[in-house]
């Protein structure tokens, strides 16, 4: 069970590395690969040029680590700020984008209705001139064959 645990502390550890490296080249992998080797070189450096004994390699590769997971820790926070950064910005954007549509949709509203309000003053007016020209032809027609007929004259 404690080798298990070991295995996926370690496992993650690895994980939080890689995308600290990644992160630290600016996402480009190789850059990322040559810098964690760089890294492994100097420390391996730094303990061979010192004798030390099993307790002190422990406790100086304690201190390393705790260096190493103080820097993942800022790294981590610092990418978690400008995600929630980002995700503000998406959400205002979300919100302008469906404040636009509303006023698209109500403008066009707007227009269907003006449009639909001059259509039917346009009919009704033609309607009318329709209506007085039928009756005023009506008129004289009545009044024609009247006059044919010797009802009345003009």
């Amino acid at each position: 069970m404690a080798s298990r645990r070991a295995i996926q502390v370690g496992g993650a550890a690895v994980g939080v590395g890689a995308v600290y490296y990644l992160y630290a080249a600016g996402g480009n992998p190789s850059v990322a690969e040559k810098k964690l080797e760089h890294d492994v070189s100097a420390a391996g450096a730094r303990l061979k040029g010192q004798d030390l004994s099993a307790n002190e390699a422990q406790k100086k590769g304690e201190v390393l680590a705790k260096e190493a997971g103080a820097t993942i820790d800022r790294t981590v926070d610092s990418v978690r700020g400008e995600v929630k950064h980002a995700d503000q910005v998406i959400t205002a954007k979300m919100h302008e984008a469906g404040s636009k549509l509303d006023h698209l949709k109500d403008d066009g509203a707007k227009k269907i209705d003006a449009a639909y309000k001059d259509t039917s003053k346009e009919l009704q007016q033609t309607a009318d001139t329709f209506d007085k020209t039928v009756n005023k032809k009506t008129a004289e027609a009545k009044s024609g064959i009247s006059s044919w007929l010797g009802f009345g004259g003009k």
